[in-house]
């Protein structure tokens, strides 16, 4: 057997992670995981779990952790949480365009809180005080997924740009902002019945919240 065979094989074997967190997600809860789905573009990804992966992969949530952004650790979790939440990437964003986008930074904060939570640097219930605590400053902010999802992109921009450094050189990037924008356009298509933010509409978070129907989710 053929190495990415076995890494198939082994994924496959991962019991799914709606089968280890089985209780259906809320519509408030939906809309704060929904925020963190412009970041996971990967077939892994999970969107409508607070557990990032379709699969139980806690080896996975801490190794993209430590590789991408150095937490190995509570503390630095934390430490990364309050600098996305206070300031972020936004703040280069205001210098460059005067504009500082939110929701960049809140997406790589509610994506940050999952992995978190897979890698068991926090507790399920630390995870979800962490995604409240975001609530009033992006709901205040924006009007739609639409708006949301372009303040994204205006973000992601700023940030890679600034990795290019002098050189236009794309080598080692991350992927061009052409792929963010089809992802993007993918989670906003009515058709996309699998996209969240199909699945929970924007206003939601400024109702009561509310049990899910079965008609409300897509598997």
């Amino acid at each position: 057997m053929s190495f990415w065979s076995l890494s198939s094989w082994r994924r496959r074997i991962r019991p799914k992670a709606a089968r280890r967190y089985p209780v259906p997600l809320t519509a408030h809860q939906l809309w704060m995981i929904s925020l963190g789905a412009p970041v996971g573009q990967d077939a892994s990804a999970s969107r409508t779990t607070l557990y990032p992966f379709d699969r139980i992969d806690d080896e996975n949530a801490r190794r993209r952790l430590a590789d991408q952004w150095q937490i190995t650790s509570r503390e630095a979790l934390a430490r990364r949480l309050d600098g996305l939440a206070r300031t972020g990437y936004r703040a280069k964003a205001q210098q460059v365009l005067g504009v500082a986008p939110l929701a960049w930074d809140a997406a790589l904060y509610v994506d940050l809180a999952r992995r978190g939570f897979a890698a068991g640097l926090i507790t399920e219930a630390d995870a979800w005080t962490a995604l409240k605590n975001i609530v009033p400053a992006v709901a205040g902010t924006y009007a739609s997924w639409q708006e949301y999802a372009d303040h994204y992109l205006l973000g992601r921009k700023v940030w890679r740009d600034a990795l290019k450094g002098p050189r236009d050189d794309a080598a080692g990037l991350p992927a061009p902002q052409a792929t963010a924008e089809a992802h993007l356009r993918s989670l906003l298509d009515p058709a996309t019945r699998a996209s969240p933010w199909n699945q929970v509409s924007w206003d939601a978070i400024y109702r009561p919240d509310r049990a899910r129907s079965r008609s409300d989710r897509v598997r």
